[in-house]
Parts: structure tokens; sequence; C-alpha cells
């Protein structure tokens, strides 16, 4: 289950920012930033698909993942040791100006897939998300 989040408590270098957030204002880009937790006693092991897309709920649009940073991409695996967290982005090609609300969709038939439903668009097309 994913959750939506509104008011993330991560630190994120500043540069990077800069550099994310005017890729959004430039280029048309959504940014989503991803937080991946293990479980205490447990590794966790994550990976992206290219696959991967936003899902505008008002159109048949769907946004590709154009880059990633701080995860692997399918078919290698990237270890998650146990009681940490991995924090990670997502971008993607711009939605359109009318969408309102979308969903992320890792587009696989495997289990396990990512999957963050319903999440409200901003005027900075930057989101935090826990996966």
């Amino acid at each position: 289950m994913s959750t939506i989040i509104t008011k993330p408590k991560v630190d994120i270098a500043p540069d990077l920012l800069s550099e994310l957030n005017s890729l959004v204002q430039n280029e048309g880009q959504v940014v989503v930033h991803c937080i991946s937790s293990a479980a205490a006693t447990m590794d966790y092991y994550i990976r992206i698909w290219p696959t991967t897309y936003l899902f505008d709920h008002n159109s048949d649009h769907r946004s590709e993942l154009v880059h990633v940073e701080k995860i692997t991409m399918a078919p290698m695996w990237q270890l998650v040791p146990s009681g940490t967290t991995a924090i990670y982005s997502l971008i993607f090609s711009g939605l359109p100006k009318s969408c309102s609300t979308f969903d992320l969709e890792e587009v696989i038939s495997l289990p396990g897939r990512f999957s963050a439903k319903n999440i409200s668009r901003n005027n900075q097309d930057v989101y935090f998300v826990r996966l």
C-alpha cells in the first residue's frame, strides 16, 4: 500500500532540488520523490521498471518515465538493508494542464509492483510518495 505525503520530512540537497525544480519549470516534467523502507528485521529489494507511468484521471494521457535518481532499473535489484530507508526520484514527462489527479503505476505482470493512487496535482509538479 502506498501513501501520498503532503508535508514530507526529507532532506534533499539544495542543488539537486534546484536542478529538479528548473527541469519541471523549463521542460514540463513531473518529479516524484519516493521513500521505501525495509522492515527492522528484513532486507528489502527494490527496482523500477521502465514501464512505470503517470496516468491522468481526466484523459487517456500517460506520462513516460524519462529519468531515475538513486534507484536501479530492472532487471537489476537494489538492496535496502533492514531498518533503513531508500529515497529516490522518478522524473516523468509532463502531464496535461487539465490534469488534476493522477496515478503512478508500474505496469508489469509481476507481484509487488509500485503503485500510488489518486495523487492530487500541485502547481510545482513535485510530489512525495511512500511506496
